[in-house]
């Protein structure tokens, strides 16, 4: 096992280097996949066998690797989201140095997932961080991309800021006090919470997937918001040791209040790829408030099982965000456009893209028997018993997030529909039709849209073995009654008996009645349209902007044009008086540089003089 994921680090990384040569795209992508199918074999063996090669975490900071169930798992899942990817990109990038970044990428997120020390897991990190900004700016430099890239760069390095703290105070020798584990968990909470996109550190996303290229959005979705999560899930369940109760109130709120934000977001916006980033926010909540479940409860079965339903979130999350984003890249690359208000009629045009990712669709509304149900329902089941078979706080909270992901999954399906809708179904609002995509983006997004029908189908053959990767837990044969095989059954069964009973008949096609007027795009179905009943309910809390333009003449009303603009709430009333408020403190700080050399030695006069009072007073000792 070990010497398989060697080789295939290697084979990556020499990839890598191939892939920027001159005329070594397309081999250097495939040898890339060829490098992480050896990579997700030897964590599948790690997860599958209870296996462990190479070191444990310790303390110091000589470089150590190793490789152990839970790193197993998240490293097959990488394989199995970045294998596709890799195969969608060689007829996507046409950039042979976003090619050599994405295998960067890639070695950093495996490094981060095997590292064992703090100087190999800070060195990956930062690395994970820094390949997906340079491919952003290769393959687009306009301000756009350019101000997207500065919000992701600094968002992320000053919540990760908690990263380095949580991680060099673990390396410190010696055991932690109490204060100082204290200190550690809250420090991961934030550090690693800022990565995966937890609110209030969330605003990164959605600058920085709709700006990115398509097999980057689905890799930074689909895997660097996991690998944050692993590294959550290492320091707060792990490495820390027994996790205490506050946290997992913490998590539990943290990851609700992320649930909500993002699906509330997501259904108001108009670019596609900024609503899968919304909704990526939202399934990251989902699988962080069952970690805090699985924290909270007593029963150390149901603990497991709230545990195993966060692990299943996440792979599911990761295989049916990746198709989506894959597939908004491939109907980008066939229409010119993501705006949903230019779309419509996509199934028709584009049957094998269009059909995967309504695939996607249904999978990221939780409807069985897709993956998405699976562990929605897993993390209810956890939430109801911590609800009604805890104590007094602990019920309440199980209470409050019973209702809260329950509100989160049906505002989900009202996202999805829409997004459905728009972009599959109904008449083009495009004059030139599209063009099916090349066959290697096909044939990944037909490979995940499978995954998520398998992953829906059998989910119980994962539950037993992720439940017992929760720190302590005991053996868990039984799935909790999760019913997908038998829905999936019912279904199928239910669709045969109704395509039997309809026979060779077919309704007639009639055309639309719009009041006696020209059917023209302008008369659809819009995504404002469809989500205003839900925007004039939560009003007072997004404030949406808008303006009313009206073109006269000769009396006349010739035109009416109405511009709607949605902002975070987070960002109007949290990051923008930060950033007014920094900028003006350093407008009043540059007055201290004023060029002068006697203006700075008297600065240097004043600090002598300064320090010599201090220790003359004994406050330096």
């Amino acid at each position: 096992m070990g010497w398989l994921a060697l080789a295939g680090a290697l084979i990556l990384a020499l990839a890598g280097a191939c892939t920027a040569m001159p005329g070594g795209l397309r081999a250097g992508l495939a040898a890339q996949a060829a490098g992480m199918a050896l990579l997700g074999a030897a964590g599948a063996v790690a997860l599958a066998d209870r296996q462990s090669v190479g070191s444990s975490w310790h303390e110091g900071a000589s470089p150590a690797l190793g490789l152990d169930p839970l790193s197993g798992l998240f490293l097959a899942l990488l394989a199995l989201t970045a294998v596709p990817t890799l195969i969608y990109a060689r007829a996507y990038l046409r950039s042979p140095a976003a090619g050599a970044l994405c295998g960067l990428f890639l070695l950093a997120l495996t490094g981060v997932l095997v590292a064992r020390d703090v100087t190999t897991f800070l060195a990956f990190w930062e690395l994970m961080t820094l390949a997906p900004a340079a491919a952003m700016l290769v393959t687009r430099r306009d301000a756009q991309v350019r101000a997207a890239v500065q919000t992701y760069v600094a968002v992320t390095h000053l919540g990760g800021a908690g990263v380095w703290i949580a991680l060099l105070a673990l390396a410190a020798p010696g055991p932690l006090g109490a204060g100082a584990q204290t200190v550690v968990a809250v420090a991961a909470l934030i550090g690693f919470g800022t990565k995966a996109g937890l609110v209030p550190l969330h605003t990164w996303l959605p600058h920085a997937h709709p700006v990115a290229p398509a097999p980057f959005s689905a890799l930074m979705s689909g895997m660097l918001v996991k690998v944050a999560l692993y590294g959550l899930i290492r320091v707060e369940f792990e490495w820390l040791g027994t996790p205490p109760r506050w946290l997992g109130f913490a998590l539990l709120g943290a990851g609700l209040l992320s649930a909500l934000v993002g699906v509330v977001s997501a259904i108001v916006q108009q670019d596609l790829k900024r609503l899968l980033a919304y909704s990526t926010i939202e399934n990251v909540g989902i699988a962080v408030t069952a970690l805090g479940a699985s924290v909270l409860l007593l029963d150390p079965v149901w603990a497991a099982l709230a545990f195993a339903a966060a692990l299943l979130q996440i792979v599911n999350h990761a295989v049916f965000k990746t198709l989506l984003f894959l597939g908004a890249g491939a109907i980008e690359r066939a229409t010119g456009s993501v705006d949903l208000d230019h779309l419509g009629g996509l199934l028709r045009q584009l049957p094998w893209t269009g059909a995967a990712f309504g695939v996607g669709c249904l999978a990221i509304a939780g409807l069985p028997p897709l993956n998405g149900f699976a562990s929605e329902w897993l993390t209810l089941q956890a939430l109801a018993h911590l609800a009604f078979a805890g104590p007094v706080a602990g019920g309440v909270a199980g209470a409050v997030g019973l209702a809260g992901i329950g509100a989160t999954a049906a505002l989900a399906l009202l996202c999805f529909v829409k997004v459905g809708g728009l972009v599959l179904l109904g008449e083009s609002r495009r004059e030139v039709p599209a063009v099916e995509v090349p066959v290697e983006m096909r044939a990944a997004l037909a490979v995940l849209a499978a995954l998520c029908v398998v992953l829906g189908v059998v989910p119980g053959l994962l539950i037993g073995s992720l439940a017992e990767l929760a720190p302590g837990s005991p053996v868990v044969v039984s799935p909790a009654g999760l019913p997908a095989p038998a829905l999936a059954l019912v279904l199928v069964a239910a669709t045969a008996l109704l395509a039997w009973a309809r026979g060779s008949r077919r309704a007639a096609p009639a055309p639309t009645w719009v009041c006696g007027q020209p059917v023209t795009p302008a008369l659809r179905w819009t995504s404002a349209g469809f989500s205003k009943p839900l925007r004039l309910v939560l009003e007072s809390a997004i404030r949406p902007q808008r303006a009313l333009e009206v073109v006269r003449a000769g009396g006349l009303v010739q035109r009416v044009r109405y511009v709607r603009l949605v902002s975070s709430p987070v960002e109007r009333l949290l990051y923008r008086p930060a950033i007014r408020a920094a900028l003006d403190g350093a407008a009043h700080m540059r007055r201290l540089q004023t060029g002068n050399v006697r203006t700075y030695a008297a600065y240097l006069l004043a600090l002598v003089l300064g320090l010599l009072a201090l220790a003359r007073m004994g406050a330096l000792g």
